[in-house]
């Protein structure tokens, strides 16, 4: 309507914090194979369960008050930006992620920003995001509809909840928190091998989060991950290849295959063999087999699930999505105005015969 238009073309919006939303944001970036899970806890478990971590963003509170902990100035390969205008926080944050895992396929736009600015220090990369067509339509098209009041004409009062987002990143072997209203990133430590970033940062969101704990209890901690849809279809893809090698082999020996309960029993009363890089299918004896295509039954099952699953909150994302976009009041308002004429209507006439 004329509000999302004219927040278009003027400034940007606040968005919410939710993984929907800024999953759909990346894609809409032509970012492709990334998706944002929220983390309820800091365990490793959680972090496994939700696949390759590339980056964590965290949503707290703030408070404006002073933070004594050194910057540092950002090496060639870190991209950092500050922040130049309000409410763009959460896809500056969200880029400090895309940007600084060379991972990722950004996509034909954005590889060409990012290479774009490059050698821009970071007020200027800052300046960069902010006059971004591409980056504030796609911000904003994600505004909640306010047919009422804007963001950029409400007046702004001293007891107004302000929320920020920053990111952690691993970068070069090096642990950053990535904060656009602070003149540098902030170098956490070594990063380590691998995923072990992820047991370096618990300790800094922890005391962020003590930090606050007394007063604050607002916090939203999200993780920037590959597309768990993509490693579901690759793993399902390996077990599907193993289980059809291993159904020709059964069928040559044997003739037949069992039946659904059969395999059941014995997945649950044997443990699972080795994959079949370790042992080669023609080197196991039959019954090795069959206790080897109950247990890729089971796991090809699994995997199905999972991937329904996935297709499922995915769906749901879009669907919530668009209800957040979708200007509610012109219904409103036609509803309420009919509802005394139809009231009227269905008022019983006094006088008259039966």
């Amino acid at each position: 309507g004329l509000f999302r238009r004219a927040l278009m073309a003027s400034g940007w919006c606040t968005i919410e914090s939710d993984p929907g939303v800024f999953s759909e944001l990346i894609t809409e970036l032509g970012v492709k194979g990334v998706q944002v899970h929220e983390l309820w806890s800091l365990d490793k478990e959680s972090m496994a369960e939700v696949g390759p971590v590339h980056g964590l963003i965290f949503l707290f509170r703030w408070r404006g008050e002073k933070d004594d902990r050194a910057t540092v100035t950002p090496g060639p390969g870190v991209f950092f930006a500050s922040q130049m205008i309000p409410n763009a926080c959460a896809t500056q944050a969200i880029l400090s992620v895309l940007m600084n895992c060379p991972s990722i396929s950004l996509g034909e736009e954005m590889t060409a920003f990012k290479a774009f600015t490059k050698d821009f220090p970071p007020d200027v990369k800052g300046l960069a995001i902010s006059n971004s067509d591409l980056l504030r339509r796609v911000h904003n098209s994600f505004a909640r509809a306010e047919p009422t009041v804007s963001e950029e004409r409400r007046a702004s009062k001293e007891e107004d909840e302000v929320y920020h987002f920053i990111s952690y990143v691993p970068v070069d072997g090096k642990l950053y928190e990535l904060d656009g209203l602070k003149a540098g990133p902030i170098c956490l430590g070594d990063a380590g091998p691998g995923e072990a970033w992820l047991d370096a940062v618990t300790p800094a969101i922890q005391a962020r989060i003590e930090q606050y704990s007394s007063r604050e209890i607002r916090f939203n901690l999200m993780a920037v991950t590959a597309d768990r849809r993509e490693r579901l279809l690759a793993e399902q893809a390996v077990i599907e290849k193993e289980r059809n090698m291993t159904v020709g082999k059964v069928q040559a020996r044997a003739g037949k295959l069992p039946s659904p309960a059969e395999l059941e029993r014995l997945a649950a009363s044997h443990p699972e063999p080795p994959a079949t890089g370790e042992v080669a299918v023609d080197e196991r004896t039959l019954e090795q087999l069959l206790i080897a295509l109950a247990h890729l039954t089971a796991r090809a099952a699994k995997v199905a699930a999972d991937i329904e699953n996935e297709q499922q909150r995915v769906g749901q994302w879009k669907i919530e999505n668009i209800r957040r976009r979708h200007n509610y009041a012109p219904f409103i308002v036609n509803f309420l105005k009919a509802r005394p004429r139809d009231a009227a209507e269905r008022r019983p006439r006094r006088g008259g015969a039966c």
